[in-house]
């Protein structure tokens, strides 16, 4: 079970952190994923880090501003967003799953989900 906190509203620049939390199960042989959701579009993959070796990936609209991070002992994955734009504005999920390294962005490849946390920005 994965569940996400962090969310909330925050000003065009700032920052926010996004956790997100597993329970009942190691995460040392997946892959955890942030993805987004805004009104009216479809998921979008944002960051993925594969636990066991550290990769890191970024969707280019992110890339710079966004850093993925985990903290093995508390079995939690972490998502900082700084320079936050209106845009960001989405409901972020996290995700875990076992899959190829070339599927990282591939929401279909996640096998567990967050319950999703609403991340708001104002212009």
């Amino acid at each position: 079970q994965l569940q996400a906190s962090g969310g909330g509203l925050v000003q065009a620049g700032g920052s926010l952190r996004l956790s997100c939390a597993a329970s009942g199960r190691t995460l040392s042989t997946y892959f955890v994923g942030w993805f987004r959701q805004a009104p009216g579009k479809e998921r979008e993959f944002v960051a993925a880090s594969a636990w066991s070796s550290g990769n890191t990936y970024y969707a280019d609209s992110v890339k710079g501003r966004f850093t993925i991070s985990r903290d093995g002992a508390k079995k939690t994955v972490y998502l900082q967003m700084n320079s936050l734009k209106p845009e960001d504005t989405a409901v972020y999920y996290c995700a875990a799953g076992t899959l190829y390294y070339s599927d990282y962005d591939r929401a279909a490849k996640y096998a567990y989900w967050g319950q999703g946390t609403l991340v708001t920005v104002s212009s």
